[in-house]
């Protein structure tokens, strides 16, 4: 057995996360929820555990802590119809059936509603989670939004400047248009935040239809040419990329 040091010694989310259970906010609420059990004793929000000697179970399955798994950094174009979770109690299709044939449990970064496409990010490494998702990273999400009938000079400096959506102001987006036709137009929209179904809500207060919704990049991320329902991994530079620094537009 290996010797116990104090820097073995490890916050359970910590851990929870290293061992790809899930992000550290998701583990977080796997043991507020009462779903993690540490040496047969329900654990709670504050916990350290020795991941080599202490036993760890995530909903009565054991998790070893003994060696990391293999980090996979995924990019997958999710498309409409596929909700962004690992399993739906209503039957719905999951985006964990276009990526089971990766030989580790990776699960969604963010999210993407069931009507969107696009972009998705997918891992097994906590820390890269957290790193992209936390709000003091910046990263920017990038999208392509077919609206229908179109958008007056008011309602794109409206949507731009921010709006006030489920009682609090949105930051400010970019918004550029990139095509307009009689009876429809097509956007680019820059967002810095992770509200949820943000652009559909910011279109409906202002009575715009949204025919499509696809997110095309996160940061320096592009999804360029990749099928819809496949799937690849990340290069060394992307993930670097995502979260060596904060994510401007200028590189975009």
């Amino acid at each position: 057995m290996k010797a116990l040091g104090v820097k073995d010694i490890v916050r359970l989310q910590k851990m929870l996360a290293d061992c790809g259970v899930a992000s550290r906010r998701k583990s977080e609420q796997l043991i507020a929820d009462g779903s993690v059990k540490v040496n047969g004793q329900t654990a709670k929000i504050g916990d350290k555990v020795d991941p080599y000697n202490d036993k760890v179970v995530v909903k009565g399955k054991k998790i070893s802590g003994r060696s990391k798994p293999k980090h996979y950094y995924v990019m997958l174009h999710k498309p409409r119809g596929y909700v962004t979770t690992m399993n739906d109690e209503m039957g719905r299709k999951c985006v964990a059936e276009l990526v089971s044939d990766i030989p580790a449990r990776i699960y969604p970064v963010g999210r993407l509603d069931r009507d969107s496409e696009g972009l998705l990010l997918m891992t097994n490494d906590g820390e890269f989670a957290n790193k992209v998702t936390h709000p003091a990273k910046h990263v920017y999400k990038v999208y392509k939004v077919t609206i229908r009938p179109g958008i007056t000079e008011e309602q794109l400096t409206e949507m731009s400047c921010g709006m006030v959506i489920d009682g609090r102001m949105t930051a400010p987006a970019e918004i550029h248009v990139v095509t307009r036709k009689e009876g429809r137009c097509v956007l680019e929209i820059i967002l810095r935040e992770g509200r949820n179904r943000q652009i559909r809500k910011m279109c409906e207060q202002l009575g715009i239809e949204v025919a499509r919704l696809k997110r095309i990049a996160i940061g320096q991320v592009k999804l360029g040419g990749l099928e819809q329902g496949k799937w690849r991994e990340l290069s060394k530079d992307e993930v670097r990329r995502l979260t060596a620094r904060p994510n401007t537009t200028e590189d975009y």
